[in-house]
């Protein structure tokens, strides 16, 4: 990482003309809790947002660990409605995550008074068919927003695109002590949802919630439950929680559709996929009409044209050896192309999957809390004080002192919270399958664990929630029922059951699932590729053509190889995800190849999962039954 000059620093290390893994910083965009934003450029010439994380947090080694399992589910999320997640960097002295950059203001902007103002009926409809498909996509990668409001939405020609999706959750694990001195909160008092007043358990009906919330405000200018007026954040906080909410001045049938997501009920909410099918547009013969009003239209055109004056600053002093990452993405494209196997894999098994898989559903139901419910007063009260603290954004956080923490006490042991890794057997001899688990604190019924399981023809993401502890395996065991959130290849991965975590000889971690165990090992140093196999690298196909890969810095559960192949009438691209960074936890692992199908043409098949290694100036891929691919250096 290349810091700032001597005196031309932001608090973060970065300035103008710095850089930060790979991406050279154009401006300062905005600060909050968490950290600074940056506009950033690519090697390739991309426009990027880079947000920074803050040094307070990123000292909280279980603030990291959440951190690095939010940025792997957030960049699952597909990019129709959001901004993707391109790049990130969990591990670094300072991490940081890398987004598109989406060219156009925030609706809060556009509806203030000095604004736009209140939007038209069929902007608004427009709006709601944005808003509930980016939460079919976020909810669909197993995260929860936690903060839509108008900031988070920005407004462009093509549609709202939603931003700061999922990365908030990573502050559930951190001291309240450590929110208090950063200012950081989660949530905004007008824009919260009754669950997240009350102090419980946030699920996806949450964010429709907020959705509704979102689009009173830019139907009528103003918040549906009023501002600080009278009473301040108390009255507002009591307002959503108990009070139906003010629709004054929004026709049918966009009142309705309102009224039913700011139920108070979560059961009562419309689901996302319902409101798309509810407002979607009607097909015409003839182009759709423009969703903004033509003078917002034009306010659109001539920021976006500011967006291409913004020069690259010259480099900043150097203050740093940390090497850049390999070049990101070019200029057009969404997330990293990510390759596939031409010519040299099998085309997947087909049949009914093996019962070793894990399985759920892509919307997954909130999780219902035991514990804790917190008065509507004295949250208001944390949100005072998080006022007088001077917080960078308003909203509801849990403050103590500086000595210890409040709420209730996680139902997870906390020798049992960490990354576990491990081989899989079935009556003592192995399958060929790998397991990974990394387990947060939390409640029962809350999602506490991320799961990868890892085989020849298939690897599975699954979230767990606790479903029990204590039992047969002992007074520090825990149970889990799992629900997948990402399948390769689509559709192949199905429920296993109950899994049975406990504490094991040696400081291990016995997991048993569906007559299959393992003896899973703590993953206790940084999870970082080695620099050896980081890159780019080629190989020649036997049916002529040529099979190109790219290895970037990614955290594990995310696309780090990219797999292009050309050969003949043949163009294949796909993504392979890192399992395991490899080092003393065994090789490098990485996800069967992810065929990107909209990028590739021809009969591109998923290969198998396979291990990298650096050796003799040539990055080796092997598969399960021993074949070695060998690339060099493009």
């Amino acid at each position: 990482m290349t810091a700032a000059a001597e005196g031309d620093g932001d608090g973060t290390g970065t300035a103008a003309g710095g850089a930060i893994g790979g991406y050279r910083l154009l401006r300062k965009l905005g600060s909050g809790g968490m950290g600074d934003v940056h506009l950033a450029r690519s090697p390739g010439g991309r426009t990027v947002a880079v947000k920074v994380i803050k040094a307070e947090l990123a000292a909280q080694p279980e603030f990291r660990e959440r951190f690095r399992q939010e940025v792997a589910a957030a960049s699952r999320v597909g990019e129709r409605w959001t901004a993707p997640v391109l790049d990130a960097d969990t591990e670094a002295e300072t991490p940081w995550v890398a987004t598109g950059y989406v060219a156009g203001p925030s609706l809060d902007a556009v509806v203030s008074p000095s604004g736009h103002g209140p939007l038209p009926e069929i902007s608004v409809r427009t709006l709601a068919y944005g808003l509930a498909g980016a939460l079919l996509d976020i909810h669909g990668a197993g995260l929860v927003h936690r903060d839509l409001k108008p900031s988070n939405v920005l407004v462009t020609i093509d549609g709202p695109r939603v931003i700061d999706f999922g990365i908030a959750r990573a502050l559930d694990a951190v001291p309240e002590s450590t929110l208090t001195r950063t200012g950081m909160v989660v949530g905004s008092p007008s824009f919260m949802s009754p669950e997240q007043v009350k102090g419980e358990q946030l699920g996806p009906a949450g964010d429709v919630f907020c959705m509704g919330a979102v689009l009173a405000f830019a139907a009528t200018g103003r918040t549906p439950f009023g501002g600080g007026g009278a009473g301040g954040l108390h009255a507002v906080m009591y307002r959503i929680a108990e009070e139906e909410p003010d629709l004054g001045g929004i026709g049918e049938p966009v009142r309705g559709l309102i009224a039913r997501c700011l139920a108070k009920d979560p059961a009562d909410r419309p689901r996302p996929e319902e409101i798309v099918q509810e407002v979607q547009p009607v097909a015409t013969a003839t182009s759709s009409p423009p969703w903004l009003p033509a003078r917002l239209i034009a306010e659109l055109g001539r920021s976006a044209v500011k967006l291409l004056d913004t020069d690259t600053p010259p480099h900043a002093t150097p203050a740093s050896t940390e090497p850049a990452a390999p070049p990101a993405a070019a200029p057009g494209a969404a997330t990293p192309p990510l390759g596939s196997e031409a010519g040299t894999t099998v085309l997947p098994q087909l049949g009914r999957p093996d019962p070793g898989y894990d399985s759920g559903s892509a919307y997954p139901e909130p999780p219902r809390r035991r514990g804790r419910l917190l008065k509507v007063t004295a949250v208001a009260a944390a949100v005072v004080a998080a006022a007088v603290l001077g917080t960078a954004a308003a909203g509801l956080g849990p403050f103590a002192d500086d000595t210890k923490e409040t709420g209730p006490a996680s139902d997870v042991p906390a020798e049992l919270v960490g990354t576990w890794a491990g081989e899989v057997e079935r009556d003592g001899q192995p399958t060929g399958q790998y397991r990974r688990f990394v387990i947060s604190k939390g409640q029962l019924g809350e999602v506490v664990a991320t799961s990868i399981s890892l085989g020849r023809t298939y690897a599975c993401t699954s979230d767990g929630t606790l479903a029990g502890k204590g039992g047969e395996a002992g007074t520090r065991s825990v149970r889990l029922d799992t629900k997948v959130v990402r399948s390769v290849p689509d559709d192949k991965c199905s429920a296993l059951g109950e899994h049975t975590l406990a504490p094991g000889d040696g400081g291990t971690l016995r997991w048993s699932a569906a007559g299959r165990t393992a003896q899973l090992h703590r993953v206790d140093k940084p999870e970082r590729l080695p620099d050896g196999v980081l890159g780019k690298w080629q190989r020649p196909l036997p049916g002529g053509g040529t099979q190109r890969m790219t290895v970037r810095q990614k955290a594990v559960g995310s696309p780090a190889a990219q797999l292009v192949s050309d050969g003949g009438a043949m163009h294949c691209e796909a993504g392979m995800d890192l399992v395991s960074a490899g080092g003393e936890d065994g090789p490098i692992r990485v996800a069967p190849p992810a065929v990107d199908r909209t990028a590739s043409s021809g009969d591109c098949a998923t290969g198998d999962s396979s291990t990298l290694r650096a050796e003799g100036g040539k990055l080796l891929r092997e598969f399960p039954d021993g074949k070695v691919l060998a690339y060099t250096r493009a």
